[in-house]
């Protein structure tokens, strides 16, 4: 349920960003890989957003961000992941934790 609602969040944003984002969800053969939302921005950049019910994501939160990051090479250019913890920080490089409140701030 938390996934629906922070993707219907998300959805709203797009129609106001830049950018123009397109959201999809990401699952590759057999679910060895599984990001929940994929944003392709204009210049064929890529943000991957995965969703946490857990108040402090931990790196292995962030494992198949990772996995995308090393998949797409530069055109990754941030990944976040969304949880309901107070505090923003970093998991990797170029990966960070954020509070899902983050989406309205």
């Amino acid at each position: 349920m938390l996934d629906t609602f922070v993707v219907a969040q998300l959805r709203a944003e797009t129609v106001v960003a830049e950018s123009e984002p397109r959201l999809y969800h990401l699952r590759t053969e057999a679910g060895r890989h599984e990001i929940d939302v994929v944003a392709e921005l204009g210049g064929d950049r890529v943000v991957g957003i995965e969703i946490k019910a857990a108040a402090a994501p931990t790196a292995g939160d962030a494992k198949h961000l990772r996995w995308l990051q090393t998949e797409l090479g530069d055109r990754f250019i941030a990944g976040v992941v969304l949880h309901t913890g107070p505090r923003l920080y970093e998991l990797a490089d170029g990966i960070v934790a954020a509070p899902i409140s983050t989406l309205w701030g």
